[in-house]
């Protein structure tokens, strides 16, 4: 069993196929056992990123709809999640002093550095498929994993 992080660039290869599909849902398994965490951000991002797709033709609406509902029941059943604070806000803006992160991935890798915090001992793995981001965790010494990779 392992404690993973997912960041939205990751979570949303949960609910629309590509590349990672396939082992984001081998790691979220439930055979699996493992703990999985998000920030609550994410489900903001994560109905952009499928309405996203929706407009663009890639997904019906009926299927968008599906997903996230699927996402909903997910969010209260099996993730831990990690709410945006003003501890995660401050360190989300030394982040973006230290990296040339976008504000929402800041607010991410903050939130992933709030939760290890507060778990003490279990260390989450930050999962991820933005490279500037999963640079920026590897500087940070955090564990990573690209699905991706």
């Amino acid at each position: 069993m392992a404690f993973y992080y997912l960041e939205t660039s990751a979570l949303v290869k949960l609910y629309v196929r590509g590349p990672g599909t396939e082992r984001m849902l081998a790691l979220a398994a439930r055979s699996s056992e493992n703990r999985l965490a998000v920030l609550a951000l994410s489900q903001v991002e994560l109905r952009s990123a499928v309405r996203r797709r929706e407009r663009n033709g890639e997904i019906p609406a009926l299927v968008a709809t599906q997903l996230l509902e699927a996402f909903k029941r997910h969010l209260e059943a099996r993730f831990v999640t990690q709410m945006v604070t003003d501890f995660v806000l401050d360190i989300a803006s030394a982040l973006v002093d230290r990296y040339a992160l976008r504000a929402f991935d800041a607010v991410q890798l903050a939130g992933y550095s709030a939760l290890k915090n507060s778990m003490g001992i279990d260390v989450p793995v930050f999962v991820c498929s933005d490279q500037v981001l999963l640079t920026a965790a590897q500087q940070e010494g955090i564990p990573i994993l690209d699905p991706c990779s």
